[in-house]
């Protein structure tokens, strides 16, 4: 690179990093909804995961081209146990568009 600024399409991320930024899959009823209608898939991502190393990620590891990111973060809830006062972690969800004609397999079974 020989830019101080690279443009997103040429900016490389470290790939110990990259195997870092998605933590896990989210599969729930509106994950599978969202799924269905949008051609996206969920993750839950690390706390400061920007949107193109979330794309870099998913490129790299699941070996299929993304449309586009979007990102939520959510607070986490206070909850409380007997006396005991505990707070759930705060999640940033990744929910990650797909370019027509990709999938993604996430259930693990062979095609």
């Amino acid at each position: 690179m020989s830019r101080i600024n690279p443009s997103p399409a040429e900016r490389t991320f470290d790939e110990g990093r990259l195997m870092q930024v998605l933590v896990a899959p989210i599969v729930s009823e509106k994950a599978t909804m969202v799924g269905e209608k949008s051609n996206a898939v969920t993750f839950k991502v690390l706390q400061n995961a920007t949107k193109p190393e979330i794309k870099a990620a998913v490129e790299l590891l699941f070996k299929v081209e993304v449309k586009g990111v979007s990102v939520v973060n959510t607070k986490g809830k206070t909850k409380r146990f007997g006396k005991t006062v505990g707070r759930r972690d705060n999640v940033r969800k990744a929910y990650v568009m797909l370019k027509p004609g990709q999938e993604l397999n996430l259930s693990g079974e062979a095609a």
